[in-house]
């Protein structure tokens, strides 16, 4: 028998690929080998199955980037780390996923919109502010500015007009989007490995 967690699984990567609303609960039954009145013993309808399966991404995101974490020091190496895994995450995402979850999911949407600002204005400012107390960015950086013009809404940024990892590689829009940007707000003395 298929386990809540299977339909998740399947349910995400589907809809992360096609869109949310091009991938029918049709397809996902018959993905599954399962029928649709299975999968709605598990949810109440598509939003619910659309929200839950993009928390359970999220938790599988947000416990990878706690591991890594773990293994770093620099508050700006941790940083360009957790847009990393992101960036593994993101390149498989259609752009139709997360515009779907705007016009047609609202509860996946808010789901998806807090994720973003816990990363942004929890992790990434913490660790802006960590290092800016070591005088690794410059003290006249605002980081709460920083953070809403360079982390906030990447993924409108690459996924206009085109999807940019159709195009570079996940290695040039790190450097580009992330790398480069913390670079010109640090201090002239601070690197890492990143910036050599």
């Amino acid at each position: 028998m298929t386990t809540k967690e299977e339909v998740l699984e399947c349910s995400i990567a589907n809809f992360t690929k096609f869109g949310s609303k091009s991938f029918t609960m049709d397809e996902l039954a018959g993905e599954l080998g399962m029928s649709k009145k299975t999968i709605y013993n598990y949810f109440k309808n598509k939003e619910d199955l659309v929200s839950e399966s993009l928390e359970f991404l999220i938790k599988k995101i947000k416990k990878q980037i706690d591991l890594t974490l773990l293994q770093h020091t620099d508050p700006i190496v941790k940083i360009i780390e957790i847009y990393k895994i992101g960036f593994d995450y993101f390149k498989c995402f259609k752009p139709s996923f997360t515009f779907g979850l705007k016009k047609y999911y609202p509860k996946a949407d808010e789901v998806f919109e807090t994720f973003r600002h816990e990363i942004v204005f929890g992790k990434v400012y913490n660790l802006l502010e960590q290092a800016q107390q070591q005088k690794l960015i410059k003290e006249e950086i605002n980081i709460k500015l920083a953070c809403e013009l360079y982390f906030l809404r990447i993924e409108n940024v690459i996924y206009k007009p085109n999807n940019f990892f159709d195009e570079y590689s996940k290695k040039e829009l790190l450097e580009h989007m992330i790398v480069y940007n913390l670079k010109g707000i640090s201090n002239a003395n601070y690197t890492n490995s990143y910036f050599e």
